[in-house]
């Protein structure tokens, strides 16, 4: 049997001792990992190509491995910045793409820096980010979302108390795709408070670089867990095989739901709901949960914890979201336009 080719396999050993620690270290995904050898990649291409390494051959076909440790230690701000105008003028990279791989640049010559000691100081600590044009993120109102819910008015089956479960935990926790996939049986929990007495029920979630948070339930997603976890029992008992499943979120298949099984249960509401075809998706309800939390009063500090986001920054986009809705309201009000003039 053929050897199934590794990224790393045309990798100098730097680069894999960077991504190496990246993994473990930082915790990054396999999918960050390989977004930074992509990115890096294309830089150490630049590199051979700008001294003379790889005359006459295509620049796709360029290998790296054999780039020498010199060229590196020798490199700084000025190659990050040609290379950066090269993949925008020669390889039509767009501002996303260029931002995507500078992000890969710094974070490289950061461990270069402070783990391999090759500079006293980052050669790129002053490389600025192309600029980004960001979107304000789609939502569904609260009249849509409620219709959405609305597609599931009985709780006929297993499928419906699962799909009803789903649309719920998304509208009201804004979960992201991967963590409601990866939700075990185990994260659900009812405790009571302790000087209260009343029940708490809260969920474990596990976000972006294996970090766990705790999400508090509202009585609605206890309601649908509930509902669920019933008809699961009811599932489990009919097919012996499921006996000790922990996963959560089951498929008719007896396994773990996937991510693409969820995306098509929620274009499938959505199209029930007459909302199909207007850019929704899993993502779009996560939005959709947390616009709507701000919009009833909860501090963007607060829900940068319910989102589990790491930079403040990131959740401040649902203020200009926000901002824009109040000057749209303000633009429809129907005596904007009856000024007097003299």
């Amino acid at each position: 049997m053929q050897k199934q080719k590794n990224y790393k396999d045309d990798a100098p050993s730097y680069l894999i001792e960077f991504l190496n620690y990246t993994a473990t270290v930082k915790g990054r995904s396999e999918n960050t990992i390989k977004s930074y050898y992509d990115d890096l990649k294309q830089y150490f291409r630049f590199l051979k190509q700008k001294h003379g390494l790889a005359s006459g051959m295509d620049f796709a076909e360029i290998k790296i491995a054999d780039l020498s440790e010199d060229i590196i230690k020798n490199s700084g701000l000025n190659d990050a910045l040609e290379f950066l105008h090269f993949i925008s003028s020669e390889r039509g990279n767009n501002a996303k793409s260029r931002a995507r791989r500078a992000v890969a640049m710094r974070q490289f010559y950061k461990y270069l820096t402070y783990y391999k000691a090759w500079f006293s100081v980052s050669p790129l600590d002053r490389l600025e980010m192309p600029s980004l044009k960001k979107p304000l993120p789609k939502h569904l109102t609260y009249e849509q979302a409620i219709e959405l819910l609305g597609v599931i008015p009985e709780i006929n089956s297993f499928i419906d108390a699962r799909d009803f479960c789903i649309l719920t935990l998304f509208l009201n926790c804004g979960m992201r795709l991967g963590e409601l996939v990866g939700l075990n049986t185990t994260d659900y929990k009812q405790e009571r408070d302790f000087e209260t007495g009343e029940p708490v029920h809260t969920m474990r979630v596990t976000g972006k670089g294996s970090k766990e948070r705790v999400i508090y339930l509202n009585s609605a997603c206890v309601d649908a867990l509930n509902i669920y976890n019933d008809e699961r029992m009811k599932f489990i008992s009919n097919n012996k095989s499921l006996f000790g499943e922990k996963a959560l979120f089951l498929s008719q298949k007896k396994s773990r739901i996937t991510a693409r099984h969820v995306e098509r249960v929620v274009e499938k509401a959505l199209k029930k709901a007459g909302l199909d075809g207007m850019g929704f998706s899993p993502h779009k309800l996560r939005h959709t949960a947390a616009t709507l939390m701000f919009q009833n009063g909860v501090d963007v500090r607060v829900l940068k914890e319910v989102l589990g986001h790491e930079n403040l920054g990131t959740t401040q986009i649902y203020t200009h979201v926000a901002n824009k809705q109040v000057k749209e309201a303000m633009d429809k009000n129907p005596l904007g336009g009856n000024l007097k003039k003299k």
